[in-house]
Order: C-alpha cells, then structure tokens, then sequence
C-alpha cells in the first residue's frame, strides 16, 4: 500500500454514487472492488441514482443542456452527505467544476478510440450511400459528414444495450460507440472496427474514469490516490484544458486527443462545424508536467485558424 494510504486512516464506510445505467454500475463495481481490495475494514457501497440525463431521451443532449445532466444528481448527493465519492465517465464530466467540488482521481485508460457497430457490414467505407448511421455526439457526426458525406447521419440515444437493440432492429445500417464502454459491458465482440484516432478523434477524457469529491475532503483524495493513474491524468487534463479554453461542450463539435510519447505528451484537437464542411485541426507537443499548458496551446492554434467565428454560430 503507497504512503497515501497508510498516512490516512480508511473510514468504516464508503459510498460510491452512480448511474443506474449497466456500464454506469460496471464503472462503479469497479472502483468499489478495488477499493475493498485497499481497504478491507472498509465497507464499500453502492448509491445508484438515475440522472435528468437518463430520464429524458427523446431529444439530443445538446438541446437539452449537455452531459452535465448526467452529474448534477451525483453531485447532490455528495453535498448532502448521501454519497462520499462519485464515478463518472470523464467525457461526461462538464469543463468546469460547481464551487465546492473537485476531481479527486483520475483513471487508468481503457480503449479511447470509437467503435464501428454494424451487423451487416464491415466498416465505414463499406456503406453504401444513404445508408443511416446513429450516433449521440456531434463530435462524431461532424467528422463522418466530412469523411462521408453520402451516409445519413441521425440522432441515437439510450445506454449501450438501447442503441445495440436499435441497431438490431434494422432503425440503422451501423452506429457509432465508445469502444471502451462495449470492452467494459463485455460486449466487445460487438465491434465490427475500431476507428482510429486519425479518422475518428476522440472525445475528450473518452474512455477515462474520474472520481468527484467535494473540495473539502483531502481525506478522501489521500485514500484514492492508489487508484489515481498519472500519465491518463496527464493527458485527460491537457484535452479538458483544451476543450476550457474553447468553452466545450454538448453543443460544440470537438475532440481533443493527448498521448504519452516518453516524457512529452502529443495532443491533436478539431473543432467543426456540425455539418463537416469546416474542419479545423491542430497538434501540438509538450511536456507531461504541464498538460494545462499544452491544451491551451493546442486551442490557441484552433483560435488563430478561425474556431472562434464557428463557435460563435452555434451559440447563437
């Protein structure tokens, strides 16, 4: 056990507010087996919560206020004492933090990289044109369109087994998923493709877990820190940094990619318009003791190319 642990004495209990959904639980059940593995004496639980995020599905998150929605009911039950840490999706965790609250671990990374579902094809170049591809994330829209503007793109919404159940049904001729969350739910031989980063770039934070603690228990931070992983959260803060700086969210199409390349991080960001005709990219190298830095050198090179004139369009 690191000296983290043995300087923090570990409670008697310990609850872990999550989502109802499968991988949501999957994540939770996670962190709490490798919590009572650290901590024996402590008992671990728990809290499932169905989120505003959940319950509204008939229209796309970014009309609706943005994955936040899927964090707030958490974040309740941390300030009211119900819950002492939450896990969550880092690609769900909004940019900026409420007052009062904070990002006490961060994850080893599963797979980042989208994921090509289809039961009747083989990847993306194989569909033919008008063929419907679902996906929830204009980020993921915007760079099909602009790979393959002869497919239609439509809104899917739903946890992992809806948006596989939709597909199965024939509503679409592929999807596009998180390969992490299909590799966690077990689902892996679901995968048809997995896109790269070149084609496809990824959410930023995608396929990182984070742990949420009120900013008022250092404790908690000194217990998890055995479960923090520190090149995931080198990389995970340069591309939130990035995506800060541009006021990311829901409604804005962008990824932000970082990678480990020995004792520098590599970060590509885009931002797009929703429909795919303006795609503007940039890559950037720096040190991986300061990820900050490098995701706001990566977003200032998106500004000096004109992502500030697309970013104003669509909020209006």
């Amino acid at each position: 056990m690191n000296q983290a642990s043995q300087k923090t004495p570990a409670p008697k209990k310990l609850v872990i507010a999550s989502r109802e959904s499968a991988l949501a639980m999957w994540q939770a059940e996670h962190i709490r087996d490798r919590l009572r593995a650290l901590y024996p004496q402590t008992e671990v639980s728990i809290l499932g919560m169905t989120t505003q995020g959940d319950q509204i599905l008939d229209v796309t998150l970014s009309k609706i206020g943005g994955k936040g929605l899927f964090v707030k009911e958490l974040e309740t039950a941390l300030e009211n004492g119900s819950a002492d840490i939450a896990v969550h999706s880092l690609k769900d965790v909004p940019m900026h933090l409420p007052e009062g609250f904070a990002l006490a671990c961060i994850g080893e990374r599963e797979d980042p990289r989208d994921a090509f579902v289809s039961n009747k094809f083989d990847n993306l170049a194989a569909l033919p044109a008008g063929s419907v591809v679902g996906t929830s994330s204009l980020r993921r829209e915007s760079q099909l369109r602009a790979r393959f503007p002869h497919l239609d793109i439509q809104p899917l919404r739903g946890n992992v087994q809806t948006r596989l159940r939709k597909l199965d049904e024939g509503q679409y001729a592929a999807i596009i998923l998180a390969a992490a969350g299909l590799k966690r739910l077990g689902l892996g031989e679901r995968i048809r493709a997995v896109i790269s980063s070149e084609d496809s770039l990824p959410a930023v934070g995608q396929g990182a877990l984070g742990i949420e603690t009120r900013a008022d228990r250092p404790d908690l931070k000194a217990l998890l820190a055995p479960l923090h992983h520190a090149d995931t959260a080198a990389c995970v803060l340069a591309e939130r940094a990035m995506s800060r700086a541009l006021a990311g969210s829901c409604q804005v199409p962008l990824g932000g990619f970082a990678e480990v390349q020995g004792d520098k991080l590599r970060m590509r960001g885009f931002v797009a318009s929703p429909d795919g005709k303006k795609m503007l990219r940039a890559e950037q190298t720096g040190s991986i003791t300061a990820p900050e830095a490098l995701g706001d050198a990566v977003a200032a090179a998106l500004l000096k190319q004109g992502a500030g004139e697309i970013l104003a369009a669509l909020s209006l």
